[in-house]
């Protein structure tokens, strides 16, 4: 998978990707926020990539328990850029943890903290 992104004028929050670290569940790349034009803002991940699993989800959440979160969707591969909307009332202060999720299982894949 390969989405490009037009216009990125800025990046307002990032982080680098970090594994579980148990060998199995793992994820790596860079997490951003940009914001677009209209007003909308956009979850980018570049150079990413993470084991295979079911039903990974991508959260933006408090912590890597996944105490609370905002969904924004299903995994759409486990290699390449890709890109999520950001619901518009997101306060990212608050969820500036981006984790990769199973829901199954309630297993965590990696995570980045965006700063």
């Amino acid at each position: 998978m390969d989405e490009t992104i037009k216009h990125v004028t800025s990046v307002v929050y990032s982080g680098t990707f970090v594994g579980v670290g148990d060998g199995i569940h793992d994820a790596q790349g860079i997490a951003y926020t940009i914001p677009l034009d209209d007003g909308s803002n956009v979850l980018r991940l570049e150079n990413f990539q993470s084991t295979n699993g079911p039903d990974l989800y991508v959260y933006l959440a408090t912590d890597d328990n996944a105490s609370e979160f905002l969904n924004l969707g299903e995994l759409k591969a486990n290699r390449g850029n890709q890109n999520y909307e950001i619901p518009d009332d997101a306060d990212l202060t608050k969820f500036n943890k981006v984790l990769i999720w199973c829901k199954a299982f309630s297993v965590l894949f990696g995570s980045a903290e965006l700063s």
